[in-house]
């Protein structure tokens, strides 16, 4: 609106306005200044009228925008249903009730007051918005308003027959300002009443923060009596039953108001899980046959014999990742529906390694979600954890020495790192079990539930592991889903990577889970803030240890971008486009670099950096240009004239100056050539558009054949003409148009010189080709008669002595010993 009103203003005011200022500076120094100032320039009547009707018509505007439906209005139900939940947590768990809570309700209320104040934000945000047009036409009104009063009374005087004009449009401006005014009360008003919820959500979430930092402050302190002289509090019993239906009616407000506000979200995640419902009933049928004759793995086969179990788990690991935010409750129901999608899916031969663990972490952690029930009795609870800690503890030495009795369970490098992660968890149990006897209630909770939960997350992880990379291979690197596949021949080292990336991230999600559940993730993650957030200033310009971190992580990430980008692009255009050959790596290349350019500026962008500091960056490398890096520049540019120009394509034989071989990749800065000896030669694209370049197989892969040949004086040269040529003629791989010919080339020293000339259309197997052609042409002469002479020399002796061969003794086979 007000950049509708600024265009409704005439292009001719400025000399107008421009006098008023002066006007009014004028008149501001002469209060400060004894000496008189200057008269303004006269405003001629034509620019009046013309600021009378723009003006008009913004006061018409903004009347209408005062009149017509106000926007923030209707956002005072969403505000309302807000301040009701944060008023109702308030006065449900004040600062005494929350010092009693355990720390699985706190964080439940944490997730509770963060849930609130995103949703909080958002409403501000669109509260802005909404407002932002009238605050922009009423300091707009408010300047018209102003130019006008501080018109000359003098000049107006002057002219008699536009002050009514100036008086209608003055009250015009006002009323249009008193209409806004009038709205934008109530927009103060609202905005006032979130300003007040503001502060009342920051003081909960201090609250609750403060309630959680005090039980990791006191997880090395006695908090309660030894067991054995432990007691219920006589109002503990009849308020346990209050307070478990109170706390499920506050997590199932949560649950219904997260529901209701993350409604998109919810939707993109019910349309993923019902596109992966179809998707794993067809590769299910289809790996029927594969199954049946045993070509596929046990795992493998146990995932597509069971694809609801498959669609189950990925359901709630689709749910995990997508709604990290949700409700307790939400995820601990995910995490129990993947109780038995976990146990079928478990791999055939996974007794040999875990035995029956996976049963027993099921089991237990069964227990220990159903133990909220008793939280409404301390010592009940405290009971209930030193009766699950003794029966965690008893299953893993159970299991431990089950293994050792049967003595071909847990080997190999997993069968040691399970061991010892089974010893390492039934230490902190051993810990868990003497802390709930001694008194140290909040640890030794701590501890039980860290061991229970970590344990059953990462035998769900384990499995959604071995389901992923099912699907990758399936997807990815089977004969029959090559529909699927991009380039087939990248599709090995590309499943691979794919399932070290999947492993990766499951062991660094269950690196977090742990940590949360052993509540050492939340000081960790505030000492990584505060030492990630350190900055240290030089200047003008500042540097954090986390913007560096921000920085090599986005770059890592655009050069990953950056290749996929390669991969798939020149697959697809090379493969599946009708393109001229060489335009697929053209394409490719351009758009890595453009990738990877884009990633470092986001890269530099997400690490602090600012437009002006990217300014002296890339002044300075201009002047490196200009000083230093002209050879660099000047290759950058040839790579440039190379990609859009093609005189050299991957795949291409070339002879650049001492060099031939085949190019291999062609860069912005070098082209990389496999010579044919094996070695890679790099070689400056500069090189390549300044020195004589010869490309073998630019627009074809034909190649010449020339052989020699020389055949004794005395022989028919027509005949060995004709045969020379029926010959090659008939060697294979020899290509008939253009047809081959045979040339006497002249008279040698000792020969008939010939030359057969003949076309391969196979240049990779020229020499081979060459190699055939000359045996077939020394076996047809042969077989011929056609003797192939060799130089020969006549030596005469002068001066010397006659000798008959008769008197030589060596001659008679009698030689002299030596």
């Amino acid at each position: 609106m007000r950049g509708a009103f600024r265009n409704a203003l005439p292009k001719r005011t400025w000399p107008a306005w421009l006098a008023v200022a002066l006007c009014v500076s004028g008149w501001a120094s002469a209060q400060t200044a004894p000496t008189a100032a200057q008269p303004p320039p006269p405003i001629s009547a034509q620019e009046i009228v013309e600021h009378a009707d723009a003006d008009e018509r913004l006061a018409v505007a903004a009347l209408q925008l005062a009149t017509a439906p106000d926007p923030t209005a209707a956002m005072a139900i969403p505000l309302q249903k807000i301040a009701d939940s944060v008023d109702t947590r308030s006065a449900d768990f004040p600062v005494s009730r929350l010092q009693a809570l355990p720390i699985m309700r706190l964080e439940s209320l944490a997730r509770h007051w963060t849930f609130d104040r995103r949703r909080f934000e958002r409403w501000r945000n669109t509260f802005n918005d909404a407002r932002s047009g009238y605050l922009a036409d009423a300091s707009l009104l408010a300047e018209r308003r102003a130019a006008w009063d501080a018109l000359d009374a003098r000049q107006a005087s002057q002219l008699p027959a536009l002050s009514a004009r100036i008086t209608q449009v003055r009250q015009q401006l006002e009323q249009a300002d008193t209409a806004l005014s009038t709205v934008m009360t109530q927009q103060i008003a609202l905005g006032q009443r979130a300003n007040g919820l503001d502060v009342r959500l920051q003081q909960g979430q201090d609250r609750v923060t403060q309630a959680i930092e005090r039980i990791d402050r006191q997880l090395l302190h006695i908090d309660a009596p030894p067991i054995w002289r432990a007691h219920a509090a006589p109002q503990e019993a009849s308020r346990a039953g209050e307070v478990i239906s109170s706390s499920l009616q506050i997590e199932a407000d949560f649950a219904a108001a997260y529901t209701e506000e993350t409604g998109a979200q919810r939707l993109l995640l019910n349309l993923l899980q019902l596109l992966m419902l179809p998707v794993l009933l067809w590769l299910s049928h289809v790996s029927r046959r594969a199954i049946g004759a045993g070509e596929m793995s046990p795992v493998a086969a146990r995932v597509m014999s069971r694809p609801w179990s498959s669609w189950l788990l990925l359901c709630v690991a689709a749910l995990l990742v997508i709604e990290q935010d949700a409700p307790l409750l939400i995820r601990q129901i995910a995490m129990m529906i993947a109780l038995i999608p976990v146990l079928r899916l478990l791999p055939p031969g996974h007794r040999e390694l875990l035995d029956v663990w996976p049963y027993v972490a099921t089991i237990l952690y069964l227990v220990a979600s159903f133990g909220a029930i008793f939280m409404g009795s301390a010592l009940v609870y405290r009971v209930f954890s030193l009766a699950l800690a003794l029966l965690a503890l008893a299953a893993t030495w159970w299991l431990l020495w089950r293994s050792r009795r049967r003595g071909h369970g847990l080997q190999g490098r997993l069968g040691r790192w399970l061991r010892g992660a089974a010893w390492f968890a039934s230490g902190l149990l051993l810990v868990s079990v003497a802390c709930n006897i001694a008194g140290n209630v909040s640890l030794a909770e701590m501890l039980l539930d860290g061991v229970i939960y970590s344990a059953y997350f990462g035998l769900v992880l384990y499995v959604m592991v071995n389901v992923v990379t099912t699907l990758l291979q399936l997807l990815l690197g089977r004969p029959g889903a090559s529909r699927f596949r991009v380039a087939p021949e990248h599709a090995p080292p590309l499943v691979s990577w794919l399932f070290g990336l999947t492993v990766g991230a499951a062991m660094i999600g269950w690196g977090l889970y742990a940590m949360e559940s052993f509540r050492i993730l939340r000081p960790l993650y505030t000492l990584a803030r505060r030492v990630l957030g350190h900055e240290f200033a030089i200047g003008d310009f500042s540097l954090s240890l986390g913007h560096i971190l921000l920085f090599v992580v986005a770059t890592v990430i655009a050069f990953w971008a950056a290749k996929a980008t390669r991969l798939v692009l020149h697959e697809v255009a090379d493969s599946r486009l009708k393109l001229q050959r060489g335009t697929a790596n053209s394409v490719a290349s351009l758009a890595y670099y453009g990738v990877l350019l884009l990633g470092l500026l986001g890269a530099l962008s997400i690490a602090g950096f600012k437009t002006s500091q990217l300014a002296l960056i890339f002044g300075a490398l201009g002047v490196g240009i200009g000083f230093g890096l002209q050879n660099v520049v000047n290759n950058f540019v040839s790579g440039l004239i190379l990609m859009f120009e093609r005189p050299v394509q991957p795949g291409d034989v070339i002879d650049v100056g001492p060099t031939s071989g085949r190019v291999r990749e062609i860069g912005l800065r070098a082209t990389r050539i496999r010579t044919f000896d094996g070695a890679d030669v790099i070689v400056p694209n500069g090189t390549l558009l300044s020195d004589r370049l010869t490309n073998w197989t630019l627009f074809d892969r034909s190649r010449r054949i020339e052989v020699p040949v020389g055949v004794a004086y005395g022989s028919d040269a027509r005949q060995v003409a004709e045969l020379l040529e029926a010959t090659a003629t008939q060697t294979p791989g020899i290509a008939s148009t253009p047809p081959v010919s045979v040339l006497f080339s002249g008279f040698g020293a000792s020969s008939l010189d010939f030359v057969v000339r003949a076309w391969t259309p196979d240049y990779d197997h020229f020499a081979e080709l060459r190699s055939a052609l000359h045996a077939r042409i020394y076996e047809a002469l042969a077989q011929a008669g056609i003797e192939i002479p060799f130089p020969q020399q006549d030596v005469h002796l002068h001066g010397g002595v006659r000798v008959d061969p008769r008197d030589d003794p060596d001659a008679k086979g009698n030689s002299q010993p030596s």
